[in-house]
């Protein structure tokens, strides 16, 4: 059964502790009882789940519009407006089509992105994509997440296409998410599809619902990581990628 290790923690602790390199490694350091030597594999019902996971389809999205924009119509009214005066007639449509693409992650399917994208390689040193853009909704306040996602994998006689890595990042975080599962459903994905020695994955965000509202931090950040396999076992491997991801 595979088991992760994942960390948060904003920018104001971390100047707090003094210490912003120890903060994110100390996280990830130690293994959980239990865990058996060697790269772990991803439980059962999570490696099933990865292939199906289209929820929605265009004619979905075509068939619940008018329902949608009806639902901001009535938010509309709800805050005191008036959906009939000039600036607000098309809003609830305009609304409901843009909450459609945030949320077009749920169209889609990583297997299908990836298919005709691994490939044979006797290549066993590390790859690493970092500062890969992100933009996704907090389920909990229906507000933007936005931020970086740093990953790397050690290849097992097979690698993906690079640009994949991005797309993986794409169709799960148009999803209403938190950023605790983006980070797994991420290096699980990879997992899965290449059988890697190990995946390692960072992500570095701003949550709007922080900054807007509750605490109105500005410069807060939310750092998540998952490491799995020698990224985890392996403090070097783990060091060799905190390392790059930060140069």
């Amino acid at each position: 059964m595979e088991h992760s290790k994942q960390t948060q923690y904003s920018s104001a602790e971390k100047k707090d502790t003094g210490d912003s390199s120890s903060v994110l490694n100390g996280h990830f350091d130690g293994k959980p009882p239990g865990a058996e030597s060697g790269a772990h594999r991803p439980a059962a019902s999570v490696m099933e789940s990865w292939r199906e996971e289209r929820t929605r389809s265009v004619e979905d999205n075509e068939m619940s519009l008018p329902s949608l924009a009806e639902a901001y119509t009535t938010i509309l009214r709800g805050l005191g407006e008036d959906p009939q005066r000039q600036g607000l007639l098309k809003t609830p449509w305009r609304a409901a089509t843009a909450m459609q693409f945030f949320t077009k992650g749920y169209q889609e399917k990583i297997i299908d992105v990836l298919n005709d994208a691994i490939f044979d390689e006797d290549h066993d040193e590390m790859v690493i994509v970092k500062d890969i853009d992100m933009f996704s909704m907090c389920e909990h306040h229906l507000v933007p997440i936005f931020g970086r996602v740093h990953i790397g994998y050690l290849p097992n006689k097979r690698v993906l296409g690079l640009s994949k890595l991005a797309r993986i990042v794409e169709i799960y975080s148009r999803r209403l998410q938190v950023q605790e599962r983006l980070t797994k459903q991420i290096a699980v994905a990879i997992t899965e599809a290449l059988q890697p020695t190990g995946v390692g994955v960072v992500i570095e965000a701003t949550h709007m619902c922080m900054v807007m509202r509750g605490v109105q931090k500005m410069n807060s950040k939310t750092v998540t990581s998952t490491m799995l396999g020698v990224f985890r076992e392996d403090p070097k491997t783990r060091d060799e990628f905190l390392t790059l991801i930060r140069s």
